[in-house]
Parts: C-alpha cells; sequence; structure tokens
C-alpha cells in the first residue's frame, strides 16, 4: 500500500505551506520594512484623503478603474485609519487573492496537461521569490486573478464567468481586456463580440455612476494611463526619459488637465504609430493555424500576446511579472520557466530598487535593453511552440 498523500491532499499541503509561510512573513516582520520599496504607502495616502470628505473619480482623479480605490477604502476603515494596521488588512486581502491564484494556476494545469504537472506547477510558485515581492508591494495580483479566472472560464466553456472575469478585471486595471484576443482565436469573431457586449455592460454599470456623478473627473481617470511619459523601456531611452512610471503628487490629482500632462518627455514616436507593427504581428500569429491542441494552444497565445503588448507599451510596470509569471509557468516546461522568471526578476530587481533607488540612472540603458531582449526570447520561444506538433510538457 502507497503511503504517498492522494493528489488533492498534496495539493492541500501546497495550499498550506504557501498561506502559512506568507502569515509568518506579515508576523515575523515590522511592517514598514515588508512594503518598503511597494506602493502601500501611497495608496494608504490617496484613501486617506477621504478622512477630508474627497473620494475617488467624484473628488478628484484617480490613475485606476474604481475596483481596487473603493476596495481600498473598505481596508482602510476596517484598519481603523491606522497604517500599520491598514498594511496588514491589505496584504491579508491580497495573500487571498494570491492563494486564489495558486488554486487557478493548480486547475489550468491539471486541464492543460495532467495532474502531476499541475501539482509541480504549484509547488513551483509557491517557491518563487518573485510573486511574494509584488504581494506586498502592489495590488496586481488581483489583476492576475481575474486573468486566470477568464483563462480558466474560456477552458470550462463558462460564458458568463468570462464575461464577469474581464469585465471586472478591467475594472481593477485595464490588462485583462487583452483575453479579448485568446477569447476571439478560441471562440471565434462572433462569439468575441457578445462577450465584449457583455464586457462592456459589466464596465459601464462600474464606471457609469461616476460618470454620472463627476464626469469630468472620471474622463480624467480614463485618460491618466494613456497620457503617462515613457518610462522604464526603449521607447524611454529614445524620449531621453530616465524615471518610473509614478504620477505627480496627490494634489495635482484634484486638478482634471493634469491627467493628461505628461511630467517627462514626450514621445517621439506616438505610441499610435509604434502600435501598427505590433498589431500586423499580433494578427499574423492570430491567424496561423491550430497545431497544438485547442487548451495548450489558448495558453501559449494568450502568454505571447501579453508579451507583444507589453513590448510595444511605452512604460513597464516590474509588477507586470505578476501576470508574466503564471503564463509562463503554463506556457513552458518546469525548469525552462523557472529560468525565464529568475532571470527577468534579476534584471527587474537590478533595475528596481537598486538603481532607480540609488541615482543610476546612467545604468537603466543596460538593463531596459537586456529585459526587450529576454521578452523578445521569450515571444519566439512562444511562436515555435505555437506553431509546432506535437507538444510535449
Amino acid at each position: 500500500m502507497s503511503v504517498l498523500p492522494r493528489p488533492s491532499n498534496r495539493f492541500s499541503l501546497i495550499m498550506t505551506l504557501f498561506i502559512s509561510s506568507r502569515l509568518m512573513i506579515l508576523l515575523a516582520f515590522p511592517p514598514e520594512n515588508l512594503i518598503f520599496y511597494g506602493d502601500y504607502k501611497y495608496f494608504f495616502d490617496a484613501t486617506d484623503m477621504s478622512r477630508l470628505g474627497y473620494h475617488p473619480f467624484i473628488h478628484y482623479w484617480y490613475e485606476y478603474p474604481p475596483i481596487f480605490p473603493y476596495l481600498n477604502l473598505v481596508l482602510y476603515h476596517l484598519a481603523g485609519q491606522i497604517f500599520k494596521n491598514y498594511i496588514l488588512f491589505l496584504a491579508m486581502f491580497l495573500l487571498v487573492v494570491e492563494s486564489g491564484n495558486l488554486y487557478l494556476l493548480y486547475r489550468l494545469g491539471v486541464m492543460v496537461y495532467n495532474r502531476a504537472v499541475a501539482l509541480e506547477l504549484a509547488w513551483v510558485y509557491t517557491a518563487l521569490f518573485t510573486p511574494i515581492f509584488f504581494w506586498l508591494g502592489n495590488f496586481d495580483a488581483l489583476t492576475t486573478f481575474f486573468i486566470l479566472l477568464g483563462l480558466y472560464a474560456i477552458l470550462r466553456n463558462k460564458a458568463k464567468l468570462l464575461i464577469l472575469a474581464i469585465g471586472l478585471g478591467a475594472m481593477v486595471k485595464f490588462l485583462p481586456l487583452i483575453l479579448l484576443a485568446p477569447v476571439a482565436r478560441a471562440k471565434g469573431l462572433k462569439q468575441t463580440a457578445k462577450y465584449s457586449g457583455g464586457v462592456f455592460l459589466v464596465c459601464l454599470m462600474i464606471f457609469g455612476p461616476f460618470l454620472w456623478l463627476n464626469p469630468t473627473m472620471t474622463v480624467a481617470s480614463l485618460q491618466a494611463q494613456a497620457n503617462k511619459s515613457s518610462y522604464q523601456t526603449v521607447w524611454a531611452i529614445l524620449d531621453g526619459n530616465d524615471k518610473t512610471g509614478n504620477f505627480g503628487s496627490l494634489s495635482d490629482h484634484f486638478e482634471p488637465e493634469k491627467a493628461t500632462q505628461p511630467l517627462h518627455n514626450p514621445s517621439r514616436i506616438p505610441p499610435w504609430l509604434t502600435l501598427i507593427p505590433f498589431a500586423v504581428l499580433g494578427l499574423f500569429i492570430f491567424t496561423r493555424p491550430q497545431r497544438v491542441q485547442p487548451k495548450l494552444d489558448l495558453i501559449l497565445f494568450t502568454t505571447i500576446t501579453f508579451v507583444i503588448f507589453f513590448l510595444w507599451s511605452k512604460g513597464w510596470s516590474p509588477q507586470w511579472q505578476t501576470i508574466l509569471t503564471p503564463l509562463l509557468l503554463l506556457s513552458f516546461p518546469a525548469p525552462r520557466a523557472v529560468l525565464l522568471i529568475i532571470v527577468l526578476g534579476f534584471i527587474n530587481f537590478l533595475e528596481w530598487p537598486v538603481i532607480l533607488s540609488r541615482g543610476l540612472t546612467p545604468l537603466m540603458p543596460l538593463t531596459i535593453l537586456m529585459r526587450t531582449a529576454v521578452l523578445i526570447l521569450i515571444g519566439v520561444e512562444l511562436y515555435g511552440k505555437l506553431t509546432t506538433t506535437p507538444h510535449r510538457r
């Protein structure tokens, strides 16, 4: 008789270690030290303006869609408006979200490969440092949750869940809208048009009340991300920008015109112009015939679509590794995925916090070019997997 636990028990063991190790981190270290290089303080300060009766989209513009700012407001009040408590409340909430990400990664691994591979992916994700760092730095775990949930919904043919995942995800950050491209490849353009309509209605239900209450601040919030200066990309090198993608002071958020004013040098090549070759590339890959089994095709195409977006974007946010990490684990054999994740992690940590926090900005082109080269390599390898049959894990 085998003494090994059943696969379900093995995943429970992984989840137990995943949650308990992160809880111990929260207990063992001073809260302010844990979030030293993250954005928790900025999120707290933005929400702290509610003491004076100011709320996002109603009294000032906010660079993200409504779900996180108002979820953040709830956590702020649950924490008694005390920063140390707030850190723990936000970290605990995002730990629940990250646990959901681990579960969805496992479920996707089972559906695309098998249970043994899914368990391997779960172990690897639990052991990686990158998800821990960004769990305590920002809220992109929530964006990742909706992306993985959207992939799960596509594979399970759950239309309503898919619409909710993309719609609600887009109201956290707009990135989950990228999922409509793999939806189109998997389901066809006609079905995608229906899903897009449903996603639009979800977004309208959330944004609509703010548009009615204060259209000026709500429109400014929608415009903010698109009008940022380039940062931490090859486009930023061309523009002579060596800063992060942070916005101005919180006081600027009360002036809607500041949402559309770049803080640094404007783009020498307009993003709409650079979009053309990347859109052509994406369309070319979209029209390639499926050569791997449909579930794997969906994963590979989703990952390469995000990589193309990251290469086109005039800005690079290090926390996007939160999204890329589970997609790479699902797309590549574990040793290759881990190597790529570690290389990207070292490059990005060298850039931030090392270079940018120490004023070593002349070194930034080095990390930017290295990261861009790695992303291109990932894209090339993904294309090879997408167009080669068969692919074995």
